[in-house]
């Protein structure tokens, strides 16, 4: 189940082991977008992990920011802007990967008092150039029974 909030999803409103999830390029461009605000929130540490990992399509990265709370950069963007065909850099079939490999990660932390959760902001939707009407069943699909929180920054925060 999905569950919306107004809010910065830099800041997981939930107890717990939170994993915070966003989507990454293929390049290993780290400079615009959501990513700012991982840097704002948790310095460049995520940024480093992300770029000593291979820059593949489905590959997913973490890394332990404090409290409870991890960073996952999950390579599903190819390339920064549209292709000369006007395709997104949005891969969809790399985002489902990306999540398989979210979900045997959350779920290695499942057992403990409080289940860990997912949260994002509307990924793939921003600098990416996806559609929210196609991201959102792969999230249903491939993080069935995890608390998802998915965030709309409203600036207050």
């Amino acid at each position: 189940m999905i569950n919306y909030l107004k809010g910065d999803a830099t800041l997981p409103q939930a107890e717990g082991t939170k994993f915070i999830v966003h989507i990454t390029n293929d390049i290993g461009v780290w400079g615009a977008g959501f990513v700012i605000a991982l840097s704002n929130r948790f310095g460049d540490h995520p940024m480093r992990v992300y770029q000593k990992n291979p820059y593949e399509l489905g590959c997913v990265s973490g890394v332990h920011v404090g409290n409870s709370t991890y960073v996952l950069n999950m390579t599903a963007q190819h390339g920064c802007g549209r292709d000369r065909n006007g395709r997104p850099p949005i891969r969809y079939n790399a985002l489902r990967e990306c999540l398989k490999k979210v979900r045997m990660l959350v779920s290695h932390y499942e057992g403990g008092r409080i289940a860990p959760s997912v949260h994002m902001p509307r990924i793939g939707c921003g600098l990416a150039g996806g559609s929210w009407d196609l991201i959102e069943p792969i999230i249903q699909e491939e993080l069935d029974g995890i608390d998802v929180y998915v965030y709309d920054y409203d600036g207050d925060n």
